[in-house]
């Protein structure tokens, strides 16, 4: 079950008694709790009807007490139990668990964590409750969610400035939805965002940063890679070292991908590629300009500037004299 189901289905008045929400995003967690916190009781019913504890200072027994009282003046009680990750003797809620009252929506966020799968606690939850598990979204993924979002808004993005967004940010949700909402605020009556807003208001240079710098590579256009290395040298958080060694590692992956896709076809090669079919020509452009073997090469050069970049077989280099000294073994 996804959040917004969960979320719809309080909307239209159906609910469990017990849901339990665990896993590594964090952001989904967040709105089913806010939701139940907010959205669930009507404003009169809370100061009776709401409770919240906190994982490190609750008692398990005050959690399971709270959980079988009988809601006031309401047809139900809401028992938010946050950071449960952090409680100790958890598994002592079981015996609520087990047998819970219909008049409570019991909401344990466990976030960053999962529990024991083998426990009989995660094999009661499975049977009892409401079980919503989440995982870190994959990068591929992110454009995609982040381009539904801009449209929950009521906005259109184009491409590039779509992906400087989400290479700026990475997989920070929480983060992307707060920029877009001020990249809403800030365009007036203006409905689509273009590389000039993300610019101006999320801080981003549209002409030198980690997406441009793939770019320089992948078309071997050394004077703009170094004009870029140079902006970064002045501007280090900008995109340090560390943000762009990964990203191009990523993109020539792919680009390596292509030799043995076994197919020209620009739509399945995106497909296989897991990436938005409007950049396939660039990974393509790139595959033609370096060949197997300089792809190889490349992507061994990453591995070996990366350790660099972290004091492994170098006296201290400047990240910036790294970054040209790697991007000529690349293009020559």
């Amino acid at each position: 079950m996804s959040a917004e189901k969960i979320i719809s289905d309080w909307k239209k008045g159906s609910f469990k008694p017990v849901y339990w929400l665990e896993g590594e995003e964090s952001y989904f967690i967040d709105q089913i709790v806010d939701f139940a916190e907010h959205r669930i009781l009507k404003e009169s019913e809370t100061g009776f009807n709401l409770t919240v504890f906190y994982g490190r200072d609750a008692d398990w027994a005050a959690v399971i007490n709270a959980c079988r009282r009988y809601p006031m003046f309401s047809e139900r009680q809401v028992i938010l139990l946050k950071e449960a990750q952090h409680m100790r003797d958890i598994d002592k809620l079981e015996s609520y668990i087990e047998n819970p009252l219909s008049s409570t929506v019991f909401v344990v966020s466990y976030k960053e964590k999962k529990v024991d799968g083998r426990s009989k606690l995660a094999k009661l939850l499975k049977q009892k409750a409401e079980f919503f598990s989440t995982k870190k979204m994959y990068d591929n993924q992110l454009p995609e969610w982040t381009n539904n979002m801009v449209q929950q808004h009521g906005l259109t993005i184009n491409q590039k400035a779509l992906y400087l967004l989400v290479d700026h940010i990475g997989n920070d949700l929480s983060r992307i939805q707060n920029e877009i909402e001020k990249l809403a605020m800030n365009l007036g009556s203006r409905k689509n965002i273009t590389e000039d807003d993300i610019e101006n208001y999320i801080g981003v240079s549209k002409e030198f940063n980690v997406f441009e710098m793939q770019d320089a590579i992948a078309k071997k256009d050394f004077s703009k890679a170094i004009r870029i290395i140079q902006y970064f040298k002045a501007n280090p958080k900008a995109a340090p070292i560390q943000m762009i060694l990964p990203a191009l590692y990523n993109f020539f992956s792919k680009v390596f991908m292509v030799f043995g896709a076994g197919t020209n076809d620009e739509k399945q090669l995106a497909n296989s590629l897991g990436i938005n079919p409007y950049f396939i020509k660039d990974y393509l452009l790139a595959a033609k300009n370096y060949s197997y073997q300089g792809t190889e090469k490349i992507l061994l050069l990453l591995h070996e500037y990366n350790l660099r970049s972290v004091g492994v077989y170098d006296a201290g280099t400047d990240d910036a004299d790294l970054m040209k000294e790697m991007v000529v073994k690349m293009m020559y």
